[in-house]
Order: structure tokens, then C-alpha cells, then sequence
């Protein structure tokens, strides 16, 4: 993983990159606030990272550095400071040639913001016209320098290649090659490594970082994963309903978190060197229009007393450099990095095994991609799998839920065989071995209300049916913390996490013993990972449900799994408890795995 920095630029001292100050971001047609307040100071060469939970105006900001606003908004007041213009201030024809040449911008899903049908060294090279920059041997020649800085290869079958050939990582590296070519003083990050798996974010998070020092670019990186900013970041703000509640250098956050929602994005983190119990934040954060008078925060804090229902807490001094928007930060205490530190999981001696795999190997065509894996899960226990992406894993666990087909070996199932495709199963075996998907956006049908996506699976096994589903529906929503009120909404209506939580009860309401769990937290906020981590364990340890968990961050196995199964290009290179095999790694590439992984602890 991406060392931390040695050193904290003095804000206070050092020559500005860029200055935000009073920026508010309105919804159009009314007085409404996107963002509101947000005074923030980049400084040459320093990573700042915005964090907080999805809704909480990270992105309007950083876009906002753009002099962009989404559609429906627009920048009703502040400044955006750079070398003493107001970006906000300039005409459009200025603030086209400012962006990308001053201040770039690396978005989220770097793969749609290339074009698929032009190759690689094509759009490094058109970028380069575009601003006049040198001949054309000129400009082939700095493309091919800004993909070796990057670590690319720079070579003629590289630069040949279409997008669609190229890794997530090198997607992700091609796009800072480009955000770097023309030399920007400011560099926004939006959520840059979001679902890459550790290895592959830890090499662009170094290749970002490195570029930063180097160029002495400042750099406003956007993220939910506060591991990653313990690991980059200069500084951090922290961000809730459109405000900064908390901002201070990495250490102020991380060692001394002032602001009790800061703490509680912190407590949700999971640690690679010891079990937590994870839990999430109660509610959710309120949409422009929705947030309470008072502290934004009062509703859902546990520190909360009544002043904070009707006091707006102006930022609070607790050093030099950080500051806290709450009035009790001399009331709460110390904060303990070890709260909620629990054993770690002790497999069973006596297991009895619900699910066994051996000799599985599987292929795609006829190119086989995994080969030779034996394991077993036993009931009321939690397998982890875990790997770079393309090892395998998720092709794993598709075949146990019987959505891949081409494959040879043995899973068996309560000692009889599972049918290798889920249409071919009996009905008594889909019901017991049940698939949660990685993308909620995806798998839960958009024109169904939140009932009758959870009652499908009941009247489909023949479970209940009427008021006796309805009755069975509710109790599930209740146990995946949403209750009654979602009944009658279209998932558009919820969240990411609230949509993955219906896709849990989902799951639930076939009442199975097996569930298989793809990724299902990799792009959550760390709150709501935390809550539908606890519901898991809740369910393990209470109903028996055993569960295959594919993932590639180590941490949350930690705190999830009993055993572990490391997998490399299709084979099982390390296996044991998760104790065994995280604190004392026997094979190099799981110790890579466990180094590259971000880590607070």
C-alpha cells in the first residue's frame, strides 16, 4: 500500500494551488443547498481528502473546483481561487481552456470517459493537439513519456490498443497519464479506485501519489474509504449534508476525530490486524430539502443533547490546522482506535459441511480459468474468497449458484450433487442456495415495489402467499433495518445501501441455508458495509445460514470469516484460518495482498 506522507504541507504559509472559500451549491429554482460554507485551501504538491457518506455533496464540490455544476444546481455563491482568478467568475470560454489544462479531473469510471472506439495513443495524442502542443513526433512522444510515468508500457502494441483491452488499473493509470500531460496545478480525484481490487489500487494510489510530490500538483481526492485516506492524505475533510464538520492533517483525523461523525465513520472501518464488530450509523444522511434544523448531524448522533436540535455549531478550534463544526467537542472524551475490537473467529473443530467443491475446475469456452479447487463450508460458518480481480473468485461462486455452467469437478450440497446449471436444479435447491449480487442498481427490478421483489421468492418456492407474505415481507425488511415504510417504493427511491439490503432480504425470504455473497459491500460507504457486515454475522449466529463471501478487501474478512481461501489466476495458493493465514502468510503472494491493503490500525 501507498506509504504515508512524511510531511504536512503548513497550509497557513504555503503558496495556495487553490482556494475555495463561502462555496454554496443551490438546487435551481429555489434557495435550497446542495453544499454550503465549504472553505477549503489546497496547496502545491498536497493531497486533501474529501470524505463522508454518499449524499454528502463530496462530488458537487470537487466538480464545483471545475467551475461545474450537475444539472439542476447551479453555484449560487463563494469563490474558486487560482493564482488570484475566481474560476467562478470567468467567462465559459475561459473556464474551457482552464479545465484539464489547469485543473484536471479524474472521474469515477475512467473507462466512459474514453472514448471505446479510438485507440489509446490516439486520444493521448488528440489531447495534446487540442492544446497546440509541439509536432505531431512531438506529441507522440510525450504520450508515450506520460505512460511510462505512469508505469505503462509505451510501446507501439500498447498505444494500439482499444480501451476495451486494457485492465481497470491501466484504464485508471492511462487516465492520470492524461490528467497529467498538460501539467495541472490542481487535480480532482473522484472515487479514482472504487472496486479495484487491493493490488491494482495500491499501484495507482502510489502512481497518483508520486505524481503529486513530483509536479507539486494539489490534489482533492473524492472517496467514501477512509482506509485509503490514511494512507495518502496530507490532510482531510470530513463531509456530512453539505458541509465540512471536521478538517484537519491526517493525524488530527485519525488519531484524535473530534467530530462524533467523524468517530463514527471510523468506528465502521474494519482492521487488518484484528476482528471488530462492525456496525453501521443509524439512518441516513438527508437530502437537500431534508436536513433538520440544528446540527445537521443531531438525528443520527449518539452524543447528541437538546441544544443540538436548535444550535447551528459554527467550526471549533481544537489545534492549530483542525477545527470541528460541533459544540460538544470538549464534552465527548478521547476517542479509542480498539472500541469494538472483539476474538478473532475460531473455526469449529467439529463442522458439520453443508457445501463441498473439489477438483473444480472451470472454463470459458475452451480457455480454462480455474483449476483444481477444493474446498468446503460447513453450516453456520462464513468462507472467504479472496483475490486480485481475475482470479477466479467470482467465477467460483456463479457455479455454486448454478449461473455457469462449464465446469468439471464435484459440488456437492447436503451429500447429494448440485446440477451445474440453476435451471436444471430442483426447486428445493435454488431455495437453499441463494446468490446476492455485487450491483443492487442492477439485479432488483426497477418497475416492482419493494414488496413484491421480497415476496417473489415466497410465492415462487411456495412459502406463503397473501396476508401471510405480506406479514413475512415486513418482518424481513425489519430485520434488514428498512421496516414497513419501503413497502410500496421503487428502488429508485433508496440508496445503494438500502438497495442491497432489499436484495438481502431477498435472498432471505427463500429461507436458505447457503448464501453466496459477491462483492456485495465493495462500493458502499463504510457505514453501511459496517451495518450490512452486522447483519450478516447477526443472521450466521442466529439462523445458521452458512455463506461463501467473495471480496478483495482482507479487512473486512477479518471480521467476517472463519476461513480463508486465497486464489491466484484461477488456483487456491494459500488456505486456512483466517488467523493462520492472515497473521502468519506462508505464500508471497498473499503477503503482497496483505501489504498493498489499506490499513488504519
Amino acid at each position: 500500500m501507498t506509504t504515508k506522507p512524511d510531511t504536512t504541507p503548513d497550509t497557513a504559509t504555503a503558496l495556495s494551488a487553490c482556494t475555495v472559500n463561502g462555496l454554496r451549491v443551490v438546487l435551481s429554482g429555489s434557495e435550497i443547498d446542495v453544499v454550503d460554507g465549504i472553505d477549503l485551501v489546497l496547496a502545491p504538491g498536497e493531497v486533501v481528502g474529501l470524505v463522508g457518506e454518499s449524499g454528502s455533496g463530496k462530488t458537487t464540490v470537487g466538480t464545483a473546483l471545475l467551475g461545474y455544476a450537475r444539472d439542476g444546481a447551479y453555484i449560487g455563491q463563494g469563490s474558486v481561487l487560482l493564482d488570484d482568478r475566481d474560476v467562478l467568475a470567468l467567462s465559459w470560454k475561459d473556464v474551457r481552456q482552464l479545465r484539464g489544462e489547469e485543473i484536471a479531473y479524474v472521474p469515477q469510471d475512467p473507462a466512459s470517459a474514453l472514448n471505446p472506439s479510438i485507440r489509446i495513443g490516439r486520444q493521448i495524442v488528440e489531447l495534446l493537439e487540442l492544446r497546440n502542443v509541439g509536432t505531431s513526433d512531438e506529441r507522440l512522444e510525450r504520450a508515450r513519456e506520460g505512460l511510462a510515468e505512469v508505469g505503462l508500457p509505451n510501446d507501439d502494441e500498447f498505444l494500439h490498443r482499444f480501451p476495451h483491452q486494457l485492465s481497470g488499473g491501466q484504464v485508471q493509470r492511462v487516465a492520470l497519464a492524461m490528467a497529467f500531460l498538460p501539467r495541472p496545478k490542481v487535480l480532482v480525484l473522484d472515487e479514482p479506485t472504487t472496486g479495484l481490487d487491493v493490488t491494482t489500487q495500491g499501484m495507482v494510489l502510489d502512481t497518483m501519489n508520486q505524481l503529486c510530490r513530483s509536479h507539486q500538483v494539489a490534489a482533492l481526492y473524492v472517496t467514501h474509504d477512509l482506509a485509503v485516506i490514511g494512507n495518502i492524505a496530507d490532510r482531510v475533510a470530513v463531509m456530512y449534508a453539505g458541509r465540512i464538520v471536521e478538517l484537519g492533517s491526517r493525524s488530527d483525523i485519525f488519531d484524535n476525530p473530534s467530530h462524533p461523525y467523524t468517530r463514527a465513520l471510523l468506528d465502521a472501518i474494519p482492521h487488518l490486524s484484528r476482528a471488530r464488530a462492525l456496525g453501521g450509523i443509524p439512518g441516513r444522511t438527508p437530502g437537500p430539502g431534508r436536513r433538520p434544523e440544528g446540527c445537521r448531524f443531531h438525528d443520527r448522533c449518539s452524543e447528541a443533547v437538546e441544544a443540538c436540535a436548535t444550535t447551528d455549531p459554527e467550526p471549533v478550534a481544537i489545534a492549530p490546522g483542525h477545527t470541528a463544526r460541533c459544540i460538544r467537542t470538549t464534552q465527548i472524551g478521547s476517542w479509542d482506535i480498539n472500541l469494538g475490537t472483539v476474538p478473532d473467529s475460531d473455526p469449529a473443530a467439529e463442522r458439520d459441511v453443508m457445501l463441498s467443491i473439489d477438483g473444480l475446475d472451470v472454463f470459458y469456452g475452451r480457455k480454462q480459468v480455474v483449476f483444481d479447487v477444493s474446498f468446503d463450508l460447513a453450516r453456520s460458518e462464513c468462507v472467504a474468497l479472496v483475490g486480485e480481480s481475475g482470479s477466479g473468485k467470482t467465477t467460483i461462486s456463479r457455479c455454486v449458484g448454478g449461473l455457469h455452467k462449464n465446469w468439471s469437478g464435484s459440488i456437492r450440497f447436503d451429500e447429494h450433487a448440485l446440477a451445474k446449471g440453476a435451471r436444471t436444479r430442483p426447486a428445493a435447491d435454488r431455495k437453499r442456495v441463494q446468490y446476492i449480487f455485487q450491483n443492487p442498481y442492477l439485479s432488483l427490478n426497477p418497475r416492482l415495489t419493494i414488496e413484491q421483489i421480497v415476496r417473489r421468492p415466497m410465492e415462487l418456492f411456495g412459502l406463503a402467499k397473501g396476508k401471510e407474505a405480506t406479514d413475512r415481507v415486513v418482518e424481513l425488511l425489519e430485520a434488514v433495518a428498512l421496516g414497513p415504510t419501503v413497502l410500496k417504493l421503487q428502488t429508485s427511491r433508496l440508496s445503494g445501501g438500502e438497495r442491497q439490503r432489499v436484495a438481502i432480504a431477498r435472498a432471505l425470504a427463500a429461507q436458505p441455508d447457503v448464501l453466496v455473497c459477491d462483492e456485495i459491500t465493495s462500493a458502499l460507504d463504510v457505514s453501511v458495509q459496517g451495518a450490512i457486515v452486522s447483519l450478516l454475522e447477526d443472521l450466521r449466529k442466529h439462523r445458521g445460514i452458512s455463506m461463501l463471501f467473495v471480496t478483495h478487501n482482507l479487512a473486512l474478512v477479518r471480521s467476517i470469516a472463519a476461513r480463508i481461501q486465497i486464489l491466484n489466476t484461477g488456483r487456491v495458493v494459500e488456505s486456512g484460518s483466517v488467523v493462520e493465514v492472515m497473521d502468519d502468510p506462508r505464500e508471497e503472494y498473499t503477503r503482497n495482498l496483505l501489504a498493498n491493503s489499506p490499513r488504519i490500525d
